[in-house]
């Protein structure tokens, strides 16, 4: 099934990057139309769609901010009005902080929420809009939903213990319309904010039962895979990947 997408339209947020543009490159590769999301990495956004387009798919890059709700919503409509449709929906957009909780600033906590909680369900309000029968809602949450450890990871495992939460309750008001909902709950995996050699990479690889980082295309295979009609009867369901780290 190696053009199993074909002619379904993707919108991968946070896409210019990482596990992003793995994901990108992995649906395009599968036949999909995509747009991506970015927010500061133009040159990486246009390198990402200038992959796609040189191995023939197609593929827009929008700049928008995903703590900005008029950007996400205007992304979402970009997409439908450059593609015609909008069929899967991969909210990947993400950023961390790491602090111990007395030494957690507000504004800190307020843009975890902004781009982790509130920036995933505009998209997703937005994006089902345009959804019929067989469209797919994909979350990339974390595996730190499930298992914080280290110190200082409490308010970023409480925005992915959210995202959890959204997905078994989106399963449930999406299911009767066709549209499946999963998250996805990756472990360390080698990317720019938690690279394989970083601070963190000893400590965790010890936890890890196949003692390595994963690697983004790991992470877009199932990305593909729930993408895919042969994930249809998979909904509400947090999926780990993440090398037996909660084993």
């Amino acid at each position: 099934m190696a053009n199993k997408l074909t002619g379904k339209v993707a919108l991968i947020t946070g896409g210019s990057r990482g596990l992003g543009a793995a994901i990108a490159k992995r649906l395009a590769d599968d036949g999909a139309t995509v747009a991506l999301t970015y927010t500061s990495s133009p040159q990486k956004a246009d390198e990402v769609v200038r992959t796609i387009e040189s191995a023939g798919g197609k593929s827009l890059a929008i700049r928008a901010d995903s703590s900005d709700v008029a950007a996400v919503k205007n992304a979402v409509a970009e997409t439908v009005k450059a593609f015609g449709r909008l069929d899967i929906l991969v909210n990947n957009a993400g950023v961390a902080v790491l602090a111990p909780i007395d030494q957690f600033s507000l504004d800190d906590f307020d843009r975890l929420v902004a781009v982790n909680i509130k920036g995933v369900f505009v998209a997703t309000q937005e994006a089902v809009r345009h959804m019929g029968e067989g469209g797919r809602i994909i979350m990339i949450g974390s595996i730190n939903s499930d298992s914080v450890p280290f110190v200082g990871g409490s308010v970023y495992a409480l925005t992915k213990g959210a995202i959890a939460s959204f997905t078994r309750g989106l399963a449930r008001d999406l299911g009767s319309r066709g549209i499946t909902v999963n998250n996805i709950q990756p472990g360390p995996i080698d990317t720019d904010m938690n690279p394989a050699n970083g601070p963190f990479a000893d400590n965790l690889k010890r936890i890890i039962a196949l003692g390595r980082y994963g690697q983004s295309d790991e992470i877009a295979g199932m990305v593909s895979y729930l993408a895919s009609s042969e994930a249809a009867y998979i909904t509400g369901a947090s999926l780990n990947i993440d090398g037996g780290f909660t084993a």
